[in-house]
């Protein structure tokens, strides 16, 4: 693997205590570079601090011990507010306002990417790497090119796409091209702790608990009973509130039905939660905004590309046409049935990142088009 920096660059890695981070650092420091580590310390509600996925007092305590172990200094950077008030908050505001919201790609772009750099920065580090499965390529006078981790199972790129050159030129990803079975080869070679650590998906701050009990505490506005309605507008049942549910689910609708029933769209304005069969799923196309182009440097022309809507989806076939508006369209080439107001589009051409956006609304040709209100 190479890792293509300048000779004694310093390098700010931002640790967790897991596996993937560890590895960044060891890596790094073998290669002769002037590491340090950094670790945040986030918002938690009160009382729940030790169930924290990103930093319970266990987890800073193995990070400290890892970077001792390296031998590099370590810094604990206090972030509790600006989590809350940037990510939290984002969170709650997102299933408030009808949309499915992505907290991770909020933190990655305004927290660690921000928030944690500039501190990096302060300190005289030139670059800031983290354990991400996603790759950079850097060439003399070209911008700094976003590509897909090596491993397809854990590629992080989506994640990141809401990056900006001036963050991309700081970023250093050192394990994006390497998949996880070596990165626990690398760790149990450096006897790092973390080594058997299992991954957890769960976000961070709902502290082992489920989001809706979470959103019942935090946001108890969101969580409204209404009507559920087939497409053509038959009374079925009653939901729990719009924001216990997601564009695609089957399970947990309570209807009884001679056919499985899918969520089709949440109207927000009537608190409406609309259902169909498999059949009557799918849209074609989607808006999102405001987009960023990874590059820096805008497209006026449709192109053809790869197209993910949610982390977890596969890349889709497409056509993205750029809009005045600061927003792009794309047209899939069959009907998708989980495009999701408040998760990100984000095209790809071959293995880069393009452009990345918020969806905002989907529709089939059959449909008007009414964009759901995007949160900011």
């Amino acid at each position: 693997m190479t890792i293509l920096l300048p000779k004694g660059a310093k390098v700010a890695v931002a640790m967790s205590g897991g596996v993937d981070s560890s590895v960044a650092a060891a890596l790094l420091v073998e290669r002769g570079y002037e590491v340090f580590g950094m670790m945040l310390r986030l918002w938690s509600e009160p009382g729940r601090e030790a169930a924290n996925r990103c930093c319970t007092p266990d987890a800073m305590a193995r990070a400290r011990q890892i970077a001792a172990q390296l031998g590099i200094p370590f810094y604990a950077i206090d972030a509790k507010d600006v989590f809350h008030d940037t990510v939290v908050q984002y969170f709650l505001d997102g299933y408030t306002g009808g949309v499915t919201p992505n907290p991770c790609l909020m933190c990655n772009r305004h927290i660690r990417w921000e928030y944690l750099l500039n501190r990096a920065l302060t300190l005289d580090a030139g670059y800031m790497a983290t354990g991400h499965y996603a790759r950079v390529q850097r060439e003399e006078g070209q911008p700094v090119r976003l590509l897909r981790g090596i491993d397809p199972r854990k590629d992080q790129s989506y994640v990141l796409s809401s990056l900006d050159q001036s963050q991309l030129r700081h970023a250093v990803f050192p394990i994006g091209e390497l998949t996880k079975p070596q990165v626990r080869e690398i760790a149990a070679r450096h006897k790092i702790p973390a080594a058997r650590i299992k991954d957890s998906q769960d976000l961070c701050f709902l502290a082992g608990t489920d989001y809706q009990s979470f959103l019942q505490r935090h946001a108890p506005e969101s969580v409204q009973p209404g009507k559920i309605v087939s497409i053509n507008g038959e009374e079925l049942g009653e939901h729990n509130g719009l924001a216990f549910y997601t564009i695609g689910q089957r399970k947990g609708l309570g209807i009884a039905h001679p056919e499985p029933l899918y969520v089709i769209r949440k109207e927000q304005a009537s608190n409406v939660l609309v259902v169909g069969t498999r059949d009557e799923m799918g849209e074609t196309t989607l808006t999102a905004g405001p987009v960023n182009w990874v590059s820096g440097i805008s497209e006026s022309e449709p192109f053809e590309g790869e197209i993910k809507t949610r982390y977890t989806a596969g890349f889709e076939p497409g056509r993205v046409t750029p809009l005045e508006n600061g927003k792009i369209k794309v047209e899939f080439n069959r009907p998708l049935p989980d495009i999701t107001p408040g998760q990100a589009a984000v095209a790809y051409r071959g293995e880069e990142a393009i452009v990345s956006g918020i969806i905002q609304g989907v529709h089939t040709p059959e449909q008007s088009f009414n964009p759901v209100r995007l949160v900011s």
